[in-house]
């Protein structure tokens, strides 16, 4: 077991290099060059479009805008934010938080151009149904010599939209705020039953399919998003006094990296700062993972550019916000340096410093809803690959997998968890990133009349 670990912490530390950060990154600044920063022009637009105001329930797909974004965030909302930025902060002080910034903002156009994609070039399923994803995009747009790559895509996809992390994190959530503090023994058995328990209800909803996961994922992330924004918000005003020295730390240390305890082959500390900061970002918002294109790939609408920017609103709220939100309350409340804990666990003990009591509990009732809405969605991702790559016929087979991984990652250690997520997450950026950056002109052309039509639309 202790080979297989170091094998997969091995693989995730080259895979992460400088070549996938310049793609990841470079490509995304390319984007945003190239679209002259059209999803920022347009921010307000998308909100519209995400209110309904251009709805047709005419059009081809099926869900609507608001349930693709929704859908497509309770992957991202939730245990990235919540442990993520924990394992971030823990591992490299304040300036990670400053790269995963830098992350979500160059992610916005990324999530663009890969959700008008997905629109551009949907294809269908051998059932017949319409679908959209990074997998379609390849072959739809690059041509059916490109298939290697969309069924390379496909077979990392499946690992990568494994529940692990998310399950660990919550079991570790469970046991440290609930189990422990009340006498409860905590031992593989328990594990495993909060792991059954996760399975009963994963299954519930999974198995309704794509539009039952829409609709509930539709009414619990942003209700759970509000609920999380109060509680953090009342944490800064009990610590107010203290809030502009850590903000400014966020930018600060992200040039000196006086914090992180482990150094790049290229770049030093700071090198090794930037990668786990953007790391941690494309954890969070999966821009250019290729995972939320599936979702947004089956909004209902026939316009592609308009799907692209309601997606870029989801780096926004998962990252900008809702990540920084995590961050500023466990600089502010000072565990991530009086604390040996980590991921959710050093989340807990913030809120639980700043809410004497009550504080963890109300944190265990977001960390369990954002996991267990992540868990829907994620069985999608992985069902949908399958279903490319062998039929949709044989798509349930996932399910199999994905209930066994259930119980893995509540057994499981973190580290070993994290390792083979991100392992998945890279190698799936490869095939998007690559495919995205040589179809973005086509995007843009569709774009501009997509501009014509908004400003003129009478013509």
């Amino acid at each position: 077991m202790k080979f297989i670990e170091d094998s997969i912490a091995a693989f995730a530390s080259f895979i992460w290099g400088y070549p996938l950060l310049l793609l990841l990154i470079g490509g995304g600044i390319y984007l945003l060059v190239l679209s002259r920063f059209l999803p920022f022009r347009y921010f307000w637009h998308a909100i519209q479009v995400l209110r309904g105001k251009y709805d047709d329930p005419n059009d081809p797909g099926q869900i609507s805008h608001f349930q693709a974004l929704t859908t497509a965030l309770s992957a991202t909302v939730g245990m990235g934010n919540i442990s993520g930025v924990a394992v971030a902060i823990a591992m490299g002080g304040p300036g990670a938080i400053f790269w995963m910034w830098i992350s979500a903002v160059v992610g916005m156009s990324t999530k663009f151009f890969t959700s008008s994609l997905a629109i551009m070039f949907r294809g269908k399923d051998s059932d017949g149904v319409l679908q959209g994803g990074p997998m379609y995009f390849i072959i739809k747009g690059l041509g059916s010599k490109w298939k290697p790559l969309a069924i390379f895509f496909s077979s990392c996809a499946m690992i990568g939209a494994l529940p692990v992390f998310n399950v660990n994190q919550l079991t570790q959530a469970l046991n440290d705020i609930l189990l422990k503090p009340n006498g409860v023994e905590v031992t593989d058995y328990t594990n495993l039953g909060i792991g059954f328990f996760l399975v009963i209800i994963t299954s519930i909803v999974v198995l309704g399919g794509l539009k039952r996961i829409g609709m509930v994922t539709a009414r619990l992330v942003p209700s759970m998003v509000i609920l999380y924004f109060i509680l953090v918000v009342i944490i800064l005003i009990v610590n107010i006094d203290v809030v502009p020295k850590y903000f400014l730390m966020i930018f600060t240390d992200a040039f000196s990296a006086d914090f992180i305890n482990e150094e790049s082959v290229m770049g030093g500390v700071v090198g090794a700062l930037i990668i786990l900061g953007i790391k941690r970002g494309a954890f969070s918002n999966e821009a250019g993972v290729g995972t939320a294109p599936m979702a947004h790939g089956a909004a209902k609408t026939d316009e592609p550019i308009r799907e692209g920017l309601v997606a870029m609103l989801g780096p926004f709220i998962d990252t900008i916000i809702v990540c920084t939100l995590t961050a500023l309350a466990i600089l502010v409340t000072g565990v991530w340096q009086t604390s040996d804990t980590n991921g959710v666990s050093l989340t807990a003990t913030a809120f639980g410093n700043a809410m004497p009591g009550i504080g963890k509990y109300l944190l265990m009732i977001c960390v369990a809803i954002f996991s267990i809405s992540s868990l829907f969605s994620y069985s999608y991702y992985g069902t949908k690959s399958l279903s490319f790559l062998v039929g949709s016929k044989y798509k349930h087979l996932y399910n199999y997998l994905f209930i066994a991984s259930i119980l893995l990652g509540a057994t499981a250690s973190l580290d070993t968890m994290i390792n083979l997520i991100d392992s998945a997450f890279a190698l799936m950026a490869i095939p998007t990133m690559l495919a995205t950056i040589i179809l973005a002109p086509k995007v843009m052309k569709e774009a501009k009349i997509y501009i014509k039509k908004l400003k003129n639309p009478g013509d």
